[in-house]
């Protein structure tokens, strides 16, 4: 089979949780022998994964170029992956145009629609409002693909009652993982707390400011001698003003390894207020042998019907408890972290999960968009408005380049 992924950005595992679902899906493809081909709208950096070492054709691509339909033409994919819902909405409508045959999934990496209501919720309180200006084109972007994968159990649940998008468009298929090595660091081997991220997502920086702003001083109280270790990819220059050492708190920047950084620690963070999706920090935690303490919204479709070892709590006072409790008992400590490494085993095993991808992919046929008549009626509506604007885009930059000749 060809595939053909088409990226916002190149993959970068060591920033975010997006960049190693991203890898993921490539090793699957690789691993069931298939031809990959990533293409891109973005630069790389010096933090990009370098896809052609393994065997992974690049292409950059651009907006508003019909260079990429004779491209695309030419590639003749059988499949295509577009990583969020606005690569759809750039792409979907060429692809539909220069290879009609090709079946079209959208990776959500996360349900971005509902990580704003949260965001909007937390401001203003209230009810939890689904129905945002996201949802009116991440929803529309699902209808219109023939198959979304869905990272979070619950928001398969929100997509179905919410929306009502069939289960038949939906796929759950969960952060792929390898079998956790036990870590040789023991409880008397770590010391103090690590909170790790990319600072470029919305929900790891409020997780940070409110950390030190309410959880981190009942923590200081209980333990004057503990140290809250920051680390994030992509900082804001605002946040070295986070630096506070008379009061324990260090920023220490971007983890290159972030398994090797947190079996340096004791105790894993993870105060989210808001943010959907599985946490690739939590998963770092529990690969690491890291004992994570958490909120409900990170430890969302983590932990299943699992028990989580400790309590999961929403304020400040009773996270800040559950941590304190965690990093001064030992026999907790291990429990927590034995705990995690089960979680592991139980619902994150690449090994188990990419066989499941090429099976669902495989049974898909291009016959069955017929009877998905929403993404039908706004493919033939919406693209077409799209591409009409994507057209006006092209020939306007035509005339500009040819009056500059």
């Amino acid at each position: 089979m060809n595939i053909l992924v088409v990226g916002k950005v190149w993959p970068e595992p060591s920033s975010s949780a997006a960049g190693t679902r991203t890898m993921g899906l490539i090793a699957a493809f690789l691993d069931a022998g298939w031809s990959v081909t990533f293409a891109t709208t973005a630069q790389r950096t010096e933090h990009s994964v370098d896809l052609e070492k393994i065997a992974v054709s690049i292409q950059t691509i651009r907006v508003n170029d019909d260079a990429f339909d004779d491209w695309a033409r030419a590639l003749a994919p059988d499949y295509v992956v577009f990583d969020r819902y606005m690569t759809e909405e750039q792409f979907g409508w060429r692809i539909e145009k220069a290879c009609p045959d090709a079946l079209r999934i959208l990776d959500t990496s996360d349900l971005h629609c509902l990580r704003d209501a949260r965001a909007q919720q937390l401001k203003q309180g209230g009810a939890l409002d689904l129905f945002n200006e996201i949802a009116l084109r991440e929803i529309a972007a699902i209808f219109r693909s023939d198959l979304s994968l869905m990272i979070s159990e619950f928001e398969i649940e929100c997509l179905q009652s919410a929306f009502q998008v069939p289960a038949a468009q939906l796929c759950y298929l969960p952060l792929m993982l390898d079998v956790p090595v036990e870590s040789k660091s023991d409880y008397d081997d770590r010391k103090d707390f690590v909170m790790i991220g990319s600072y470029l997502h919305a929900p790891n920086w409020d997780a940070v400011q409110w950390c030190c702003a309410e959880i981190w001083p009942f923590i200081r109280r209980a333990l004057p001698d503990a140290t809250l270790n920051l680390y994030g990819s992509y900082e804001p220059e605002k946040a070295r003003q986070l630096e506070d050492a008379a009061n324990g708190i260090h920023f220490r920047g971007r983890a290159e390894d972030a398994l090797k950084t947190l079996e340096c620690h004791r105790v894993n963070l993870a105060p989210l207020r808001f943010g959907a999706g599985q946490k690739g920090k939590v998963a770092d935690g529990f690969c690491s042998g890291t004992p994570t303490v958490a909120t409900p919204i990170a430890a969302e479709s983590m932990n299943g019907s699992m028990d989580w070892g400790c309590p999961v709590c929403a304020d400040a006072a009773g996270f800040a408890t559950a941590a304190v409790e965690v990093y001064t008992k030992p026999k907790l400590w291990e429990s927590v972290r034995q705990q995690g490494y089960r979680m592991v085993e139980a619902r994150f095993l690449a090994s188990e999960w990419k066989p499941t991808l090429i099976e669902r992919m495989e049974s898909m046929h291009v016959g069955d968009r017929h009877g998905h008549f929403i993404g039908r009626m706004l493919r033939h509506h919406q693209h077409r408005s799209t591409e009409y604007m994507s057209r006006w885009i092209e020939a306007k930059n035509r005339l500009n380049k040819d009056a500059q000749l």
